[in-house]
């Protein structure tokens, strides 16, 4: 059974129950269709991500300014560079149609994953890099938004789940999504059966929660992941010349090492890369493993950048929730102000006060989780 306010021109209601032929225009926040969406028994999220989270460009002597326009790229005499390093502290302007107001939806459990591959790689990872330090378990999945913003084909942007031995389905396909048992990519390179000692990415775990598992501080943990990527013999100029907001967004040829036919995996660590193991991209499949020790619960993922990446595997130690980083508690809170300064305007006045009062309560949620995060604030 759903419920929800709904409004068409200078009519409005509120509707509960299971059937209607009339419902008028959707709200003009996203919150309440999540939720409905939820309350269904759906697995819910974001499409075309990146847009509205653009970065500003490093300039030539270290400030940060954006390019004109909000699709990526910039003129040619303009001298930024594109953002390459994650998490990013830069704040966006949440101005566009992605996943805007995701910093305040999963603070309201009702966002099971972000969408990626078919935006800007730096502009999608960086909200969810943010959001996975304060402890908020949302999954990543592949799109490719065809043919709204890639044309060729579908399956650019894809998501492998990894399923039992049993009938494929989609709604067993969609709960490995939910669940984390997967991860997304170009189709050029791949990450699976990523895990840590023999803990695999979206088993059960800690009261039965997907990917969540426990562990000692200081205790070494073993992580694995079969890994393969395809390179052309030569570098492809066409692509490597571009900036990483331009398309292809997500491509392989992107990490490619120098002039080499390797591309880095790397072993990410509340959003930092913290080991790195080059393969050689021949398409071979290539058992990879890092030793990692651990003095505080975190969230731990592999990727070839910008390429490939799993979905995290949480560890917890001695129980304590995932407070990784003051810096991205403040990032998610200053974010709060931003988006509403965007979407309060363009919020129909009758839903301005349950708007308002989901972000008051998204704040709150971030001021707790700054209050006991891991204090990074001076690792600069």
């Amino acid at each position: 059974e759903a419920e929800f306010d709904w409004a068409f021109g200078p009519e409005k209601g509120h509707f509960k129950g299971t059937r209607t032929e009339h419902i008028g225009e959707w709200p003009t926040w996203d919150l309440p269709i999540l939720a409905w969406g939820k309350q269904q028994g759906g697995v819910v999220g974001f499409s075309h991500s990146g847009w509205g989270l653009q970065l500003p460009d490093y300039m030539p002597y270290g400030s940060r300014q954006f390019p004109v326009g909000n699709w990526g790229g910039a003129s040619p005499d303009w001298k930024g560079r594109s953002p390459d390093k994650l998490p990013d502290y830069a704040m966006p302007r949440f101005d566009g149609i992605g996943a805007n107001e995701y910093v305040v939806d999963v603070t309201h459990g009702v966002c099971d994953f972000i969408s990626s591959v078919d935006t800007p790689s730096v502009w999608e990872l960086n909200i969810w890099y943010h959001t996975l330090n304060c402890g908020y378990e949302c999954r990543i999945s592949g799109e490719t938004d065809f043919p709204c913003i890639y044309g060729e084909r579908v399956g650019l942007g894809r998501g492998y789940v990894k399923l039992d031995d049993q009938p494929l389905t989609f709604d067993t396909w969609i709960q490995g999504i939910k669940d984390g048992r997967s991860y997304c990519c170009d189709g050029l390179s791949h990450l699976f059966d990523f895990k840590i000692n023999d803990f695999e990415v979206g088993q059960p775990g800690i009261y039965d929660r997907a990917s969540v598992m426990p562990a000692d501080a200081g205790e070494k943990l073993v992580v694995s992941v079969n890994a393969a990527a395809m390179l052309e013999d030569q570098p492809r100029e066409d692509i490597r010349r571009l900036r990483l907001d331009q398309k292809p967004y997500w491509h392989v040829e992107r990490a490619r090492v120098g002039n080499t036919r390797q591309v880095p995996v790397e072993l990410i660590v509340n959003g930092q890369s913290v080991a790195t193991t080059n393969i050689d991209a021949d398409g071979s499949i290539q058992d990879v493993q890092f030793e990692y020790q651990l003095e505080r619960s975190s969230w731990v993922a592999v990727r070839i950048f910008p390429s490939c990446h799993t979905n995290p595997i949480f560890v917890e130690v001695k129980g304590e929730p995932i407070r990784a980083s003051k810096r991205s508690a403040q990032w998610c809170l200053d974010a709060i102000d931003v988006c509403w300064s965007q979407k309060e305007p363009r919020t129909r006045k009758e839903e301005k006060e349950a708007a308002s009062a989901a972000y008051e309560q998204a704040r709150e949620a971030y001021r707790k989780v700054l209050a006991s995060s891991f204090d990074d604030t001076t690792d600069r």
